[in-house]
């Protein structure tokens, strides 16, 4: 794959219970800044998406958000980053954040970070596209769902090159290395 000018990071609308997620996060968006990488993101300014948008804009990137109009409503969209579409619904969120993105990322977060990973995983899976996917293993917050994923494996119902798709690291820097 060509050099990455856009990753879509799916992450927590929660900061979780340990400060290493939100230092992972904003390391994670001053990261892509660093290397010219466009975020595209959820457009929410809460949790851990606040946190990967601020790391990102603090180090000059550039912050595309896609928020449905029933958040933007609630007053959960960031109003400070560069350009933020709203969407109808989820569905509109997520082919938006695809569309917009050349990759996408993980980081952790609770059942909509799982919907979006799980969706863009069954797209590629199914040959909707052939983007790279990555999970950015902070503090082993992954590893469950990785076990998990293997025992779906050993017992038949998800075949290895599915697993193989997405790629896991524990390191930022390694991880979108390993994306290219």
């Amino acid at each position: 794959m060509a050099e990455l000018s856009a990753i879509c990071v799916y992450c927590g609308a929660a900061t979780g219970d340990d400060p290493v997620f939100a230092t992972a996060a904003r390391e994670f968006g001053a990261l892509l800044a660093h290397r010219g990488i466009k975020l595209v993101y959820g457009g929410g300014h809460v949790g851990l998406m606040g946190v990967v948008a601020d790391g990102a804009l603090l180090a000059g990137g550039e912050v595309e958000g896609v928020i449905p109009q029933s958040m933007k409503a609630k007053e959960l969209a960031h109003t400070g980053i560069q350009k933020l579409h709203v969407v109808e619904s989820m569905h509109d969120r997520k082919a938006l954040m695809a569309e917009l993105s050349d990759a996408f990322v993980a980081l952790p977060g609770g059942i909509g970070t799982l919907d979006e990973l799980f969706e863009i995983w069954t797209w590629r899976q199914i040959g909707l596209h052939e983007k790279p996917i990555g999970v950015l293993d902070v503090a082993g917050y992954w590893q469950p769902f990785l076990k998990l994923a293997e025992n779906m494996d050993q017992h038949g119902f998800l075949h290895r090159n599915a697993l193989d798709m997405l790629v896991f690291d524990d390191n930022a820097e390694r991880l979108l290395e390993r994306l290219v």
